[in-house]
């Protein structure tokens, strides 16, 4: 799916390409804050990893920490293996 956005010179303070990124980041941190879908899934959409994914989220204001126990467990050694 393609989505086309029209804004104003005004909102968009950084190039195009940069703009695009964050709003994806932006838009797939949203997703997964609302447990729609998953971090991986969520890192595939915003087009990055999911150790910069995760490492992202605080700065969006979305916890990484929505999900239950067992996935928490899983996420943390994920990470611990890739840092």
């Amino acid at each position: 799916m393609i989505l086309h956005i029209e804004l104003s010179d005004s909102v968009a303070t950084s190039s195009p390409e940069d703009f695009s990124r964050e709003i994806r980041l932006a838009a797939a941190a949203q997703l997964f804050g609302q447990g729609r879908i998953s971090s991986g899934r969520a890192a595939q959409l915003a087009g990055v990893g999911r150790v910069e994914f995760l490492a992202s989220l605080e700065r969006l204001g979305v916890s990484a920490l929505n999900i239950g126990l067992d996935d928490f467990e899983k996420e943390a050694a994920f990470v611990a293996r890739h840092l």
